[in-house]
């Protein structure tokens, strides 16, 4: 196992290069290309992984708890049974890629997925939306909420999309409310309002 824990490793070449098993705990690696590469069972708890090239790379059963991967390609990358708890995924290209049996955990959420994204097993909760794109050049759309675990659930997962927070819901149906007193509300013994 390799122990690079801790490393700055923006803008390396780990091109077909064979991690699996290695430490990456909180390790630096903006921008670094793991084209190729075998990152099965990695431990990348809290590691930057900003720009990084992740095109076809292996991180079956990695941990990324707490990663930050933003404005990342992992186009045909496999994440069978990886964690991601926590983790930041935004402008991440799935298309193509394998998260089957993966579990997510209030994930940001904001990626790229086609219909040869395979989702089966994938759970957990995340913060969406995700851009979906056919295949044919179009930009995609986006998928949010219920239509997005659907497309999951179709798929032979089962996520929950949760709101992103300071965003406003949707109102539901309007409820009764109860029926307003006028008057002096009731005070208790020392007068104070109840």
């Amino acid at each position: 196992m390799r122990n690079l824990a801790g490393a700055w490793l923006g803008g390396a070449s780990f091109v077909g290069a064979r991690l699996a098993g290695a430490d990456l705990y909180r390790a630096d690696a903006q921008d670094a290309d793991f084209s190729g590469a075998d990152l099965s069972c990695a431990s990348l708890v809290r590691t930057v992984l900003d720009g990084a090239v992740l095109r076809g790379a292996v991180l079956d059963g990695a941990d990324l708890v707490k990663a930050s991967l933003c404005d990342v390609d992992a186009t045909d990358a496999s994440f069978r049974g990886t964690r991601f708890m926590g983790a930041s995924l935004l402008d991440v290209d799935l298309r193509g890629a394998d998260l089957s049996h993966a579990v997510l955990r209030e994930n940001s959420f904001r990626v790229t997925l086609d219909h040869d994204t395979k989702v089966e097993g994938l759970s957990g909760t995340v913060f969406g939306p995700v851009r979906l794109v056919d295949g044919q050049g179009s930009p995609g759309r986006e998928v949010a909420g219920a239509e997005l675990e659907e497309w999951v659930r179709d798929r032979g997962g089962d996520i929950r999309v949760l709101p992103v927070p300071g965003t406003p819901t949707r109102p539901g149906p309007a409820r009764p409310t109860a029926p307003t007193v006028t008057g002096t509300p009731p005070t208790d013994a020392n007068g104070i309002p109840q």
